[in-house]
């Protein structure tokens, strides 16, 4: 029965993430888009900060941009592998709970930016910090979740 609780609660830790990324990830690209025009930029902190509609067709940084369906079926692909890693270890003790929330984080930012990519055939980006392509939230729960899972796995590999 522990198992039981141990796994549900698991499973709801993910589901909790994953929903609250794709969450604030639609909101925020929803407000952006209602206050902005493509390639209009709003300066928070002039010439370091600011926000920047703009529409990624390509992958990370802008890279191997009009690819079209190629960006729709590998994300769809990952989310069922990332999905069916959570589900998989969602009973186990080993792999701690902070592992499942860095692939939800994956998970959730996955599946926002694949909305995008489905309903507009690009990617809604506006945060813009000047020194690093625009990027949005579901990029951020991506790249967190990465580090997240290198910072743990960094002891493994030292020894």
């Amino acid at each position: 029965m522990k198992g039981d609780n141990h796994s549900r609660l698991t499973i709801f830790i993910a589901c909790l993430t994953v929903l609250g990324v794709v969450f604030f990830d639609r909101v925020s690209k929803v407000f952006f888009t209602s206050i902005l025009t493509f390639g209009e930029s709003i300066p928070v902190v002039r010439d370091i900060f600011h926000f920047t509609l703009v529409y990624n067709t390509g992958i990370a940084f802008g890279l191997f941009k009009n690819q079209g369906i190629v960006f729709i079926i590998i994300p769809v692909i990952t989310a069922i592998l990332i999905g069916f890693n959570i589900y998989y270890y969602r009973n186990s003790r080993e792999v701690s709970r902070i592992y499942i929330v860095a692939f939800s984080l994956i998970l959730g930012g996955a599946i926002g930016n694949l909305i995008d990519r489905i309903m507009f055939g690009h990617v809604i980006d506006f945060i813009d910090f000047r020194i690093w392509p625009v990027f949005n939230l579901a990029d951020s729960a991506i790249t967190i979740g990465a580090l997240i899972i290198l910072i743990k796995c960094i002891p493994s590999f030292v020894k």
